[in-house]
């Protein structure tokens, strides 16, 4: 008696969990599709379905996945209602994936939608949603050229004066008639940062001033492989300006690679030689204001240089000129009048002036009401 009671128990819960699950309309997730997702490297695939009305009692949806031979299985959370996209990340290139999507209501009944067919993620060449970043990258580069071109035909390319850099002659002169040596500092960077590889260049355009001059140019490195290219940086521009008898490889020299080890050794080379002249280009942290007061309180004439904003305002307050951001990367075009860095230099003014005029436009489209320049920007992210 008691387990035909039971049974009758379990039958009406059944009855009740069914006809609850049809009076609340819920019926399975239609037109589901899975493609493989556009625009990416062929790990992932992107599921659609149409949208759930609002009375259909689904509380949410779980994704279900099957490979090969295999079985369905659940994948993912559980998406909430409304969800009608979901994009599987977790698979494995060159295998065919195929899909169903369960539709859950609040009392946990469920329903399953009709399997897709298998579908294979594969990687695209080309971006398509990036072709007027591709297109305006293909007018930059056309512009550089031009640049370069017009600089090689010998006309005059104006560059704006850069007091830090017109002091260069006159901080390896001074040194030169006082009788005292040049330090030169590239900063804790090493051989890979672009700051550093700046400053080996304007520091190939100093060492060919002080080999003319033969005025002793002291270079202290942080770290070894940056020393050992200095050297070649160096000895290169001793041997273009025909004076190799002048270069002495003891010049440029390890320090310490620990940050304020490093700083002590260039302090004490400073108090110890009293150089004329110091070149402080590169990147630099929290050493760089013990560096230029100790190079302030020997008389040095100090030229520093750096992109950090952190480390500019110390160089302002103790140094004679400094280099502010992208003025350490237009030194070298500056001081070496290389037609191929001129052109270069030029051209990316240009495309500068080019942004600048675009966002201004942009802004002022905006306020009118007119999107479509946001709309651009929003599909090349």
């Amino acid at each position: 008696m008691i387990k035909i009671t039971q049974w009758t128990v379990v039958c009406l819960v059944l009855c009740l969990s069914i006809s609850t699950a049809f009076s609340q309309g819920l019926s399975p997730p239609a037109n589901v599709t899975a493609v493989d997702t556009a625009n990416d490297d062929g790990s992932s695939i992107t599921l659609k379905w149409d949208a759930a009305p609002e009375d259909s009692g689904i509380s949410g949806y779980q994704i279900l996945r099957r490979i090969a031979d295999g079985d369905l299985e659940e994948i993912g959370e559980l998406l909430p209602a409304g969800t009608t996209t979901y994009v599987d990340s977790s698979i494995e290139k060159g295998s065919a994936y195929a899909y169903a999507v369960r539709a859950v209501s609040e009392t946990e009944a469920t329903v399953d939608s009709e399997q897709t067919a298998p579908v294979k993620g594969t990687g695209e060449w080309f971006h398509t949603g990036k072709i007027s970043l591709f297109t305006a990258m293909l007018l930059f580069g056309a512009v550089i050229v031009w640049n370069i071109y017009y600089a090689r035909s010998g006309k005059d390319i104006f560059v704006r004066r850069i007091p830090g850099l017109e002091a260069v002659d006159e901080a390896i002169g001074r040194a030169t008639e006082m009788g005292r040596s040049i330090l030169y500092t590239l900063g804790l960077g090493r051989v890979d940062d672009v700051p550093t590889i700046a400053s080996m260049t304007i520091l190939g355009q100093v060492a060919r001033r002080t080999a003319d001059y033969e005025t002793p140019l002291r270079v202290p490195c942080r770290d070894p492989i940056v020393m050992n290219v200095v050297r070649e940086v160096v000895r290169t521009a001793y041997l273009d300006e025909g004076r190799p008898d002048v270069y002495n490889e003891e010049n440029v020299f390890f320090v310490s690679e620990s940050q304020f080890a490093y700083a002590a050794g260039v302090d004490g080379i400073m108090l110890r030689e009293k150089p004329a002249a110091i070149f402080l280009q590169g990147q630099f942290f929290a050493e760089s204001l013990i560096l230029a007061e100790t190079g302030n309180s020997i008389g040095a004439i100090q030229i520093a240089g750096t992109d950090s904003e952190h480390q500019l305002p110390f160089f302002i307050a103790a140094c004679d000129y400094t280099l502010i951001g992208e003025e350490l990367y237009a030194a070298s075009a500056y001081l070496s009048r290389e037609p191929m860095l001129l052109g270069s230099l030029r051209g990316q003014d240009w495309g500068k002036v080019l942004i600048f005029i675009t966002m201004i436009l942009g802004v002022i489209l905006e306020l009118s009401g007119v999107n479509w320049i946001t709309t651009l920007l929003q599909k090349v992210n």
